[in-house]
């Protein structure tokens, strides 16, 4: 088992707070879940910056004190800060009309029936964060993209020509600004690749970092748990766009398509999908791959657990997390396995051994 703090390759376990903070202890304030996660054995915490009882996001942009006292907090109780999100502010930054309704509940009371007024607090609100991760002294951010496109995802009747450029234009057009500050801070913006998003496959990501400029901050949140969902190949996907790969969640699913639903689900629940999260060891992936091959080009971020399962409890799939993370990190060598039979070499003897002797 890779020591946590130590290691040059992944590191954790981390646990994204998102699905467990709440109005009753121990989730209701930082300090109280971070000792929860601490005594839980979790080394890092990913932070949902729209949960004000977890973090001021506008102190926090303002005031590096602030910041240094939210990660004294955290480190009473055994635990850094890994990242911040901004998924349902990113999620804002782009929304189709036809979603008004379902998103209006990501942003204030006061702006939920002004798309326009909408959009531009969630634009603040990331570069509120990118000042954040700053002062925090963090290298990564996850967030949403958003989306212009998705209602068209499985076209009828087909899509118009140049709709596709049109609407990834526009998309880079209002996160250029946005990844240009995250760019001055020094941290990489990492979209969660996802499905109801416009960056939700490797296609679509390449659409939008070609429309960006190839951006250098413009980077993946890889989850792998969606892909299995879309039956993509997650761990090829690595192999793609592993030098994009900047954040990792840890999230377990299934896929178990029958003769009445698959992958579009038939408008079921999340049980009786024929593909749907599950809590980690419970599910499909492999992730001992998965781990391999995020060491092998040399990932040194962090393994955070992302809860999210239609069965089990989120605190025994909190608590089972831990030891599942410990397991599949690797702590990597600083040897060749065969160096015992070395024998030595110069240039002369190697020439030798090729027969190219004088």
């Amino acid at each position: 088992m890779a020591d946590s703090t130590t290691s040059s390759g992944i590191k954790g376990p981390g646990i994204f707070l998102a699905q467990f903070a709440g109005t009753e202890a121990p989730f209701n304030n930082l300090r109280n879940i971070t000792r929860w996660a601490g005594e839980l054995g979790y080394k890092g915490v990913q932070i949902p910056t729209w949960e004000s009882g977890l973090i001021d996001l506008q102190q926090a942009a303002s005031s590096k004190d602030y910041c240094d006292e939210l990660a004294g907090v955290c480190a009473e109780n055994g635990v850094v800060i890994t990242e911040l999100s901004t998924h349902l502010q990113g999620q804002l930054i782009a929304v189709h009309p036809a979603y008004d309704e379902l998103f209006n509940g990501f942003a204030p009371e006061a702006l939920r029936a002004n798309p326009k007024a909408r959009q531009q607090w969630a634009v603040e609100q990331l570069l509120l964060a990118a000042k954040a991760s700053h002062n925090l002294g963090l290298k990564a951010h996850a967030t949403f993209s958003g989306a212009l496109l998705w209602h068209t995802h499985y076209p009828w009747p087909q899509r118009p020509a140049g709709l596709v450029e049109t609407g990834f234009a526009e998309l880079a057009a209002r996160w250029l600004p946005i990844l240009d500050a995250f760019d001055a801070a020094g941290v990489d913006l990492c979209y969660e690749i996802h499905p109801g998003e416009d960056l939700h496959d490797g296609v679509t990501f390449e659409r939008f970092l070609d429309a960006t400029g190839n951006h250098p901050r413009c980077n993946m949140l890889y989850d792998p748990s969606h892909f299995v969902l879309q039956q993509l190949d997650y761990l090829q996907f690595i192999d793609i766009y592993h030098d994009r790969i900047r954040m990792f969640h840890v999230k377990d699913a299934e896929f178990n398509p029958n003769g009445r639903s698959g992958v579009y689900g038939g408008y079921q629940n999340w049980k009786d999908r024929p593909g749907r999260f599950r809590s980690l060891g419970d599910g499909q992936i492999d992730f001992g791959a998965i781990f391999s091959k995020l060491t092998q080009y040399g990932f040194d971020g962090w393994a955070v657990l992302e809860w999210e399962c239609c069965l089990k409890h989120p605190e025994d799939g909190a608590r089972e997390g831990v030891e599942f993370i410990n397991r599949h990190l690797i702590r990597t060598t600083d040897k060749a396995f065969d160096d015992f039979a070395s024998s030595g070499a110069d240039e002369a003897s190697n020439r030798r051994i090729l027969g190219l002797a004088d």
